[in-house]
């Protein structure tokens, strides 16, 4: 019997028809439930601060899952980095917008915050209790080994991708040698970066943009890309009425807190005043965590009394050794301060209350900044002004990734290190007996696994830390300053 087939076009026809339907509604097959998953398990791997966080993005999302462009990626974080607050938190909380509208969002930037937020509750009830965390540094001192090979990692892989001519090694050499020697701060190296861009187009166009408004021929089959290029992502859309919207949401959730304590408790009870000045270190912290933890220390330290200094490096190393932005110590420092002072509350309780505030008033106006701004710049993305100075800072970013991965390995390799000054121009000086010889071999043998022989970043992460834990049992840990 003979068969009959449909004709090709019909073929054709039905196949598009059927990958039509199922599309959702923002124009891609990635379904809500697989994104939470997939933010899920960037947040528990969100370790090291943002160079290493921001390695655990890139690879799941532009190389892994390849739900991104390289050149949407750079675009997006180069944004994020000028902004105020935790940029890793923050390119989290844009890409969930690009995939999902305010909702995928909020997920991403809220499951970002989650398993640090309440790994360092835990560990500053045991803390205020207690008076001792070594335990945290056991379980976490394999796992500094492992983040060091992924920020290493992420600057090799970012590098290769924005290093592309003399031009960008000179951005990403300059920038490097201003903030590792000479502490300019860091939106100075950014904005003199981008300028740089945008006097370099007029030079060099075609060398000066590295970031191109379409993407390479590989970069291609990208679910959130393919929803924007075919117009399908409205959400996207800067509108005037859109910006109002989000500013009448977002701004009361911000200030409402503070207006109620202050109006209920007094601007010197000890809520208040936590609540205005995590509000002000949210609107401050450009460079993010790194930039302003000395202004945070001082002020917490020296101006409120809410800690003492070897506190006060307590919680940073909290914030160090697990997961989520680094600026979650603002957390612990709440947490200390009521529970010094809680009136008539149980100090326990007044410490949770404390933490749930200020990491409220940290991470509301970075939702803010995301949502209200993240539309305009997607518009800005092909011009060609635009991506010349946002190529300019990308170069400079790879410089300031391998500031803190240098930072980040001193650290990892010795337990004291001294910053110095001379003659203006400040040096990292570990004191050398207090080398930490297994940190160096763990990061060594995690930097080999995950570059020679691709082993995946879980892998790596749960058996350098299975050895950091089995060192400190058997040699009581790393010597002690």
């Amino acid at each position: 019997m003979q068969e009959h087939s449909s004709p090709p076009d019909l073929v054709d026809q039905n196949t598009r028809e059927t990958t039509t339907s199922n599309l959702n509604k923002f124009g891609h097959h990635i379904s809500f439930r697989e994104a939470v998953h997939v933010w899920l398990r960037i947040a528990m791997l969100s370790f090291g601060g943002p160079a290493g966080q921001i390695a655990v993005m890139h690879r799941i999302l532009v190389d892994e899952k390849r739900w991104v462009s390289e050149n949407r990626f750079l675009h997006a974080l180069n944004y994020c980095m000028v902004l105020p607050g935790p940029e890793a938190q923050q390119l989290a909380t844009y890409i969930g917008w690009l995939l999902h509208g305010v909702r995928g969002g909020l997920v991403a930037g809220g499951l970002f915050i989650l398993p640090g937020f309440l790994s360092i509750l835990v560990l500053s009830v045991l803390y205020a209790g207690f008076q001792d965390a070594t335990w945290v540094q056991a379980l976490f001192f394999g796992i500094k080994a492992a983040v060091l090979a992924i920020v290493i990692q992420a600057v090799i892989r970012i590098g290769k991708r924005a290093l592309k001519n003399a031009y960008m090694y000179t951005l990403a050499s300059t920038a490097f040698i201003a903030i590792f020697f000479f502490a300019v701060p860091f939106p100075i190296v950014i904005l003199t970066a981008a300028f740089i861009g945008l006097l370099g187009r007029y030079i060099d166009p075609e060398r000066f943009t590295i970031i191109k408004g379409h993407d390479a021929p590989e970069e291609a089959d990208r679910a959130i890309d393919n929803m924007i290029d075919s117009g399908q992502a409205n959400h996207t859309k800067a509108t005037r009425n859109r910006a109002f919207k989000v500013l009448a949401v977002w701004l009361p959730l911000w200030f409402a807190p503070l207006i109620v304590l202050l109006m209920t408790l007094g601007y010197d009870d000890v809520f208040t005043q936590i609540g205005l000045f995590f509000s002000k270190l949210a609107v401050v912290t450009f460079g993010g965590a790194y930039s302003v933890l000395a202004y945070m220390a001082q002020e917490a330290v020296q101006n409120y009394g809410w800690l003492s200094p070897g506190e006060m490096l307590d919680g940073l190393g909290m914030a160090e050794t697990t997961p989520g932005p680094l600026i979650q110590v603002v957390q612990f420092v709440g947490f200390m301060g009521a529970f010094r002072d809680a009136g008539l509350l149980d100090p326990i309780t007044a410490g949770i209350l404390a933490s749930l505030l200020a990491t409220w008033v940290t991470f509301v106006p970075c939702f803010l900044w995301i949502f209200l701004g993240a539309p305009y710049v997607e518009t800005l993305r092909g011009n060609k002004a635009v991506s010349a100075a946002l190529s300019a800072v990308t170069a400079a970013v790879v410089g300031v990734m391998l500031n803190l991965a240098i930072w980040f390995a001193v650290h990892v390799a010795f337990n004291e290190v001294n910053t110095v000054q001379t003659f203006g121009i400040q040096w990292l000086l570990p004191t050398w007996n207090t080398i930490q010889i297994s940190s160096i071999v763990l990061a060594l043998g995690a930097f080999i696994a995950m570059l020679r022989f691709k082993v995946g970043m879980l892998p790596v992460i749960f058996v350098t830390a299975l050895l950091g834990i089995i060192y400190y049992l058997l040699f009581g840990g790393a010597p002690a300053p």
